[in-house]
């Protein structure tokens, strides 16, 4: 569970890390259970200093970063599994870039299989701003993420004492946002 913003920089610092040209990153989660925060924060700690905006009306943000171009997509409007190849997405998908992915499940079964798919939700007793999140990989790259992110202290972690709040390695994982 993560509880907070610090939970979910520091989350998003340790998947920062795995990201390499090719990596296909899905997110799946209700509407307003963190996913483009989550992004914001792994651009941010990729060293993305400008706007980062949620892509569900234009369906894709690009980002060029210093190591390589990052393409956001929100699929959540899609309508026929097709669209985002229509669209003229399916380029974005040819290796050379990092690719995530919020509601894949609207794109249907054309959409390449992720390298670590991650689900959030929100902790139906828990406060506003904590988020379970659960993650699986699903290829060789998203399973040495899944590792470094374990190493991290995420995926196996246990609650802290007082706490619904899982403790990873940085204190500042466990920190609210006020």
């Amino acid at each position: 569970v993560l509880c907070g913003i610090g939970a979910t920089r520091t989350l998003a610092a340790a998947l920062a890390t795995c990201l390499a040209p090719g990596f296909r990153l899905y997110l799946r989660g209700d509407l307003g259970t963190g996913k483009t925060t989550l992004i914001r924060e792994v651009l941010r700690a990729l060293g993305h200093s400008g706007r980062v905006a949620s892509p569900t009306y234009t369906l894709i943000e690009p980002y060029n970063l210093s190591r390589f171009d990052l393409h956001h997509f929100d699929f959540y409007r899609l309508t026929d599994p097709n669209a985002w190849r229509d669209a003229g997405f399916e380029e974005s998908f040819d290796g050379r870039t990092v690719v995530v992915v919020e509601w894949p499940e609207h794109a249907g079964p054309t959409l390449p299989a992720p390298d670590l798919l991650l689900t959030l939700q929100a902790e139906p007793a828990g406060a506003d701003d904590q988020r379970r999140v659960t993650a699986r990989a699903q290829s060789d790259r998203g399973l040495a993420c899944l590792n470094a992110l374990r190493d991290a202290g995420f995926f196996d972690t246990v609650p802290s004492p007082g706490s619904d709040c899982a403790s990873p390695s940085s204190p500042a994982a466990n920190s609210r946002s006020t």
